[in-house]
């Protein structure tokens, strides 16, 4: 079964200028139908009505960093299997291996290009089939 074309992503990063450049680059560069949110908390207030496809979550925030937001995802039937993906600065090698063992789906490195990360992020979701 062929998954359906990604439109839909949550974004959830604390700085506001990366979040504003991510979410041009998604929306008005990429197209995506995005929900910009500033804070795993209020991700996870705000993500039902939205049902995102894909999940793009900075790995280093207060409160609940990225890691925390992905265990809480996960522990919801609503987004047990969302995809994550998570930016950050920190991609060393076994920093990614980290990420990925936590259960990310692909780790973006900050800082990122914006005119490449839509194409970037449906690259990453038409591997998930294969």
């Amino acid at each position: 079964m062929t998954r359906p074309t990604l439109s839909r992503i949550l974004l959830v990063e604390d700085d506001p200028d990366i979040r504003e450049i991510a979410e041009m680059a998604l929306g008005a560069v990429g197209g995506f139908e995005t929900l910009a949110c500033a804070s795993g908390g209020e991700a996870l207030r705000r993500l039902g009505a939205f049902a995102p496809q894909l999940a793009v979550v900075d790995v280093m925030m207060p409160g609940m960093d990225g890691p925390g937001l992905l265990a809480a995802l996960r522990a919801r039937p609503d987004t047990a299997a969302l995809p994550v993906v998570f930016m950050t600065a920190k991609v060393q090698p076994e920093e990614m291996a980290r990420w990925r063992g936590l259960g990310a789906i692909e780790v973006v490195a900050k800082p990122f290009d914006p005119m490449k990360l839509a194409d970037r992020l449906r690259e990453v979701w038409a591997k998930l089939d294969g």
